[in-house]
C-alpha cells in the first residue's frame, strides 16, 4: 500500500461517500424471510411478501423500459389501492422519485405539481381522466402516462405493465444518504404546496425512530389498517410498519365507512392505526365502535393537529390506554414530539399532561424560539424550532422558502408554543392563525378549548377577520351535537367566566358541518371562504 499523497482531514477522518440501503429493498427483505405471510389485504385481495416483491420488480422493470432511472421524478395521483403501494416500492427501488398527490386534489392543482416537481412519467387513476387532461396539457408534460385501473387514457395500464414484465428482477440502485426518495408536498394551507424533499438516509432513519417512539415492539404478527390517503402520512407510517414485516390493510373504497373500519379492525385483529383528530373522534363517537371487537389495538396515533382535551377523554373511554400522540410536519416526517400512552391520563389529575403533545422525538432537538433565533425562558411561548436527522432536505427548486424556513440550522415549524421544566411541549397555535385585536395577540386555540367543554359543541373554529376599529376580531363556528342545539347568546354566556372579555368572540355561527382538507383537518382558510360563500361576513362591511 503506498503512502498518501496529502495529509488527511482533521481528525484522521477520510471523506467517503455516505451510501445507505435502498428503501426498496425493504420488500426484498421480508420476501425473503417472510415470504408466505400476508403484506397488503385490500377488499378480497391478500399479497404476501413474495407476491408483492414480485409486482414490485415488474413494475420497476417497466418502468425502467422507458428510460426512467435515478432522480428521475415519477407523479402518481391514485386513490389509495395496490397499484399506488406498489410504485412507492418501485420507484425507490429504481433509485427514482415518489411524487405522490392527494387524490382529492383538483386537475388545475395536480397539474401544477406536475411541472413543478419536473415529473418525468406520469401514474393516474381511472378515475380521474380530467386530472389525466390537465397534466398532459402542462409544459412540460409528463414523457408518458400509465392508467391506474379501467379507464379511457394513457399509453398502457399498470397491471398490465406489471403483468408483462412479471419475473424480472430488478435489484435495488444503489443511494446515498442525501439521495431524494419522496417529494412530500405540503398541505397549501397558504399558497401554493410546496415539495419537501425526504431522502433514503432520512427515511431510514425516520423508520427506525417512529418503531422506536410510537410504536415499540412491532414485528410480522401486527397488522395497520389504513383510513387517510397513502400519499401523505398514512404512506409515512406504512413504510414504517413494512419495515417490520407488518401487513397493510386498506379500506374497500375510498369512502371512509366508519362501520366497515370497525369491522376489519375486529375481522384482522388490527393492532395500530394512523389518523387524525378530527377522524378519531368520528371513529369513537360512531355506535359501530361498540359492535365490534377493538380489544387488539395497542396504539392508535394521531397526528396533524392538536386533538382538544373533551375529545381525548372520549376516546380513552372507548378504546382504553391506547393512544399515541405526536407532533411533526411533513417537513420533519412527523419527528418532533411524542406523548404515548402512559400519558395519556383520562384524567385533569396533577399527574395529566394536559394540553401537552408531547417531549422530544428520540434523536430530535427542540427548542422554543423568539423572533430572532434565540431560546426562551421555559414556560414562555414562541415558535417551536427543530434540528436532528428527521428534518427534510429542504424544498424543491424553492430558495425563498428554504430561506424563510431554517435559521442558524434550525428548522421553523411555524408553529407557537411554550416548554415547561421537564421538556414536554404545549402548542398554543400556528403563527398564522393568531390575530391582533385592539392591540393584544389572541391564540384562537385556547378560545377552541375552552367552546368544547359546552356540552352540546362537537366541533369549533375561532378565526380573526379585520375590523376597521380593532384591526381584528375574532368569530367562532360552532357545530352542535347530534340532538343538541345552542345558540350564541348560550355560548357567549358559557364563556363569560372562562376566558378575558377581549378574546371573546364577536360572532357565533352554528354550521352542520365544518369543511375539511383532503388530509381531514379544517384550514381556517376553508372556513373563511365559506363564511364569504355563505354571506356571514356583510355585517363587516360598511
Amino acid at each position: 500500500m503506498t503512502a498518501p499523497t496529502s495529509s488527511p482531514p482533521s481528525g484522521g477522518v477520510v471523506p467517503m461517500t455516505r451510501r445507505v440501503m435502498n428503501l426498496g429493498h425493504i420488500v426484498a427483505q421480508n420476501a425473503r424471510r417472510l415470504a408466505g405471510h400476508p403484506a397488503f389485504i385490500w377488499g378480497e385481495l391478500t399479497l404476501s411478501w413474495a407476491q408483492l416483491d414480485a409486482q414490485v420488480s415488474a413494475l420497476a422493470a417497466g418502468l425502467r423500459a422507458r428510460g426512467i432511472g435515478k432522480g428521475d421524478r415519477i407523479l402518481v395521483h391514485s386513490k389509495n389501492c395496490d397499484a399506488m403501494f406498489v410504485s412507492m416500492f418501485a420507484t425507490f427501488r429504481l433509485g427514482a422519485v415518489w411524487v405522490p398527490t392527494n387524490f382529492r386534489l383538483l386537475p388545475d392543482e395536480v397539474a401544477y405539481l406536475s411541472t413543478s416537481s419536473g415529473a418525468r412519467a406520469f401514474l393516474c387513476h381511472g378515475d380521474f381522466p380530467d386530472h389525466a387532461a390537465a397534466v398532459a396539457a402542462s409544459g412540460p408534460a409528463p414523457e408518458f402516462a400509465w392508467r391506474i385501473g379501467p379507464g379511457s387514457f394513457g399509453e398502457d395500464e399498470v397491471g398490465a405493465v406489471i403483468g408483462r414484465h412479471m419475473g424480472e428482477r430488478v435489484t435495488d440502485v444503489a443511494v446515498e444518504y442525501d439521495d431524494p426518495c419522496w417529494f412530500f408536498f405540503t398541505s397549501g394551507t397558504t399558497g401554493r404546496s410546496k415539495a419537501a424533499v425526504l431522502t433514503h438516509g432520512q427515511m431510514g432513519f425516520v423508520v427506525t425512530n417512529h418503531l422506536c417512539d410510537l410504536v415499540p415492539g412491532t414485528n410480522e404478527a401486527d397488522s395497520s389498517l389504513v383510513v387517510a390517503p397513502l400519499s401523505h402520512g398514512a404512506g409515512v407510517h406504512q413504510l414504517m410498519l413494512a419495515a417490520r414485516g407488518a401487513a397493510t390493510i386498506l379500506l374497500p373504497t375510498e369512502r371512509f365507512d366508519i362501520d366497515e373500519a370497525w369491522r376489519l379492525i375486529a375481522r384482522h385483529r388490527v393492532t395500530s392505526l394512523f389518523t387524525v383528530p378530527t377522524i378519531l373522534k368520528m371513529l369513537v363517537e360512531h355506535p359501530a365502535v361498540d359492535a365490534h371487537d377493538h380489544s387488539s389495538l395497542r396504539y392508535v396515533i394521531y397526528a396533524g393537529a392538536p386533538m382538544y382535551r373533551e375529545d381525548q377523554k372520549r376516546a380513552l373511554a372507548k378504546l382504553g390506554s391506547v393512544l399515541v400522540q405526536y407532533f411533526g410536519l411533513g417537513e420533519v416526517t412527523g419527528n418532533i414530539t411524542v406523548l404515548p400512552p402512559a400519558l395519556h391520563d383520562p384524567d385533569d389529575g396533577p399527574n395529566a399532561r394536559v394540553g401537552s403533545c408531547g417531549f422530544a422525538r428520540t434523536a430530535t432537538q427542540v427548542q422554543i424560539q423568539d423572533d430572532q433565533g434565540d431560546e426562551v425562558e421555559t414556560g414562555v411561548q414562541g415558535e417551536i424550532c427543530v434540528i436532528g436527522p428527521a428534518v427534510f432536505a429542504g424544498y424543491y427548486d424553492n430558495p425563498e422558502a428554504n430561506a424563510k424556513s431554517f435559521r442558524k440550522g434550525w428548522f421553523r415549524t411555524g408553529d407557537l408554543g411554550h416548554m415547561d421544566e421537564q421538556g414536554f411541549v404545549y402548542i398554543t397555535g400556528r403563527a398564522s392563525d393568531m390575530y391582533i385585536s385592539g392591540g393584544s395577540n389572541i391564540y384562537p386555540r385556547e378560545i377552541e378549548e375552552k367552546i368544547l367543554t359546552h356540552p352540546a359543541i362537537a366541533e369549533v373554529a375561532v378565526l380573526g377577520l379585520p375590523d376597521p376599529v380593532w384591526g381584528e376580531i375574532g368569530v367562532a363556528v360552532c357545530v352542535c351535537r347530534n340532538g343538541k342545539t345552542a345558540s350564541e347568546a348560550e355560548i357567549t354566556g358559557f364563556l363569560s367566566e372562562k376566558i378575558a372579555r377581549y378574546k371573546m368572540p364577536k360572532r357565533f355561527f352554528f354550521w352542520e358541518a365544518l369543511p375539511k382538507s383532503g388530509y381531514g383537518k379544517v384550514p381556517k382558510r376553508l372556513v373563511r371562504d365559506e363564511l364569504e360563500a355563505r354571506g356571514e361576513l356583510d355585517w363587516l362591511r360598511p
